[in-house]
């Protein structure tokens, strides 16, 4: 029966950095731009927004064509 042998922590969650380090991580993300509370991005309300852009765009040039005399 073979010997057990003592299961390491995984570590891959901790943090790698030195105190100083983290230190300036820390200070560059609460500067400029990475100090702004964003909304999540919502790909469903890009998509419909899209969709509703480009019908419009459709619909305007069908009826430009009518007007010019193309269709």
């Amino acid at each position: 029966m073979p010997d057990k042998q003592p299961e390491k922590p995984d570590r891959s969650y901790q943090n790698r950095l030195g105190p100083e380090d983290q230190k300036r991580v820390d200070e560059f993300i609460r500067r400029g731009v990475n100090s702004v509370e964003r909304k999540p991005f919502r790909p469903g309300l890009m998509m419909l927004m899209l969709i509703g852009v480009v019908t419009v765009l459709s619909i305007f040039s069908q009826l430009l064509a009518r007007w010019a005399g193309v269709y």
